[in-house]
């Protein structure tokens, strides 16, 4: 076991006190979902509209930018098995969805995340009533 003297035990009363307010930002019940009109962004697929929300330059050595997307799903519609042309970070922030891989299908939902890998080919189905969104981060090579 590690002995905490006055000092140390200080520092870390200090460090966790700084990152509280971190963490309740952080809480995904604060963050507010963004509604689309069904012509907004780029149709993909039937059903499907990609939104551009900006590229970001990325503080991982591999990669030199993340381009953040909405993928605006409307009920029932499908984004074909599609190969993947980059890695990618997909997260729900509305509804719940059928993802099929090629050696597996699952679900997600809301507040949820998975990873699509380049080369690989990956679809999904937006299972829910409602309109449907995954926010992605697609990671660009450095």
């Amino acid at each position: 076991m590690i002995d905490m003297n006055r000092r140390s035990a200080l520092a870390l009363g200090l460090a966790a006190t700084a990152a509280t307010p971190l963490l309740t930002f952080a809480s995904p019940a604060l963050a507010k979902t963004k509604e689309y009109g069904k012509n907004d962004g780029k149709e993909i697929a039937p059903g499907v509209r990609l939104v551009e929300l900006g590229t970001f330059k990325s503080d991982i050595p591999a990669y030199k930018s993340i381009n953040m997307v909405d993928i605006v799903f409307q009920p029932g519609a499908v984004f074909p098995e599609s190969m993947m042309d980059n890695d990618m970070l997909c997260y729900i922030t509305a509804g719940e969805f059928t993802v099929k891989k090629p050696d597996r299908e699952f679900k997600v939902k809301e507040g949820e995340m998975y990873a699509c890998t380049k080369g690989k080919t990956d679809g999904a189905t937006n299972t829910s009533n409602g309109v449907g969104i995954h926010t992605i981060g697609i990671l660009i090579p450095a």
